[in-house]
């Protein structure tokens, strides 16, 4: 039965990385495509390693695949953010039609902010 769960588990993985890796060719600009990527590689591949760890039962593979996919789930999300931050610092521009730049708005009032203050100085 575990192989069966598990066996189910690597599909719904792999099925997420197909998603993504269309995801990564279809959107328009760097920023739809890092999150369609980020999810591609989060969900996916923690599906993956969860399924391999259940179908494998208990032992040395089935620990490893744990690790990994705890080191997956604190480090992608973390580097996708550094890589959209980059990107938004050195002037990559958003895609003409996006609606939101949350970035872009806190930088905007924190510079605002700096500029007052050095007025009152």
């Amino acid at each position: 039965m575990n192989e069966i769960i598990g066996y189910f588990l690597i599909i719904i993985g792999i099925l997420f990385d197909i998603f993504g890796c269309i995801g990564l060719v279809r959107f328009p600009d760097v920023y739809n495509r890092l999150q369609a990527s980020t999810k591609c590689v989060t969900l996916g591949t923690i599906f993956l390693l969860i399924g391999v760890a259940v179908a494998c039962g208990s032992g040395a593979t089935s620990a490893k695949a744990i690790v990994c996919a705890v080191f997956i789930l604190i480090t992608s999300p973390t580097a996708a953010h550094a890589i959209a931050k980059g990107a938004h610092i050195s002037g990559v521009q958003m895609w003409e039609q996006s609606v939101v730049d949350k970035y872009g708005e806190e930088v905007d009032r924190n510079v605002l902010g700096q500029k007052q203050r050095n007025k009152g100085d």
